[in-house]
């Protein structure tokens, strides 16, 4: 039996992943895709956690795509879209699709105008974090040294010229 070659990169549901790293830690490169359900991926389908993802045959990341695509062996505690609002199923999405479903979830609440809505549209954190010390964004706020240096020179230059 022919030892297969290891690939730099396998391309595992559209996204690219480094073919040197244990199937385990590739997978945590697919957005959506975290470290349980890495882990849970390995173990329902009898893979060894520690081998490399270069080295995956065709049949094996059929086998992953099929499984997260249809959920079956996954407990939906761990999906990440519990009780979707379009069609009110459980559903995990990963790469383009979770990060397009995201942005469509943030234009909903702006629309409604809702206060998570409100604080995304104005730029604010939106999940109770304080914003007396974070959150500034554009010009500082504050005195800036350069500024009261230049400053101070021409009023003592007129305080010389008044003295002679």
């Amino acid at each position: 039996m022919a030892q297969e070659a290891l690939k730099p990169f396998q391309r595992v549901l559209r996204t690219d992943l480094d073919g040197n790293l244990p199937i385990s830690r590739a997978l945590l490169k697919i957005n959506g895709i975290g470290f349980a359900l890495s882990n849970a991926i390995c173990t329902s389908l009898k893979m060894d956690r520690s081998k490399k993802a270069g080295l995956l045959s065709d049949q094996e990341v059929q086998s992953i795509e099929v499984l997260v695509k249809e959920r079956k062996q996954i407990p939906t505690w761990m999906f990440n879209r519990k009780a979707d609002f379009e069609t009110g199923e459980h559903l995990h999405l990963v790469g383009p699709d979770l990060k397009l479903a995201q942005e469509f979830d943030v234009k909903r609440m702006k629309k409604i105008r809702c206060y998570k809505g409100m604080r995304h549209a104005i730029g604010q954190p939106v999940r109770g974090q304080r914003t007396r010390s974070h959150f500034r964004k554009g010009s500082a706020v504050g005195v800036l040294k350069s500024k009261t240096q230049g400053a101070a020179k021409p009023a003592a230059a007129k305080d010389e010229k008044g003295k002679k």
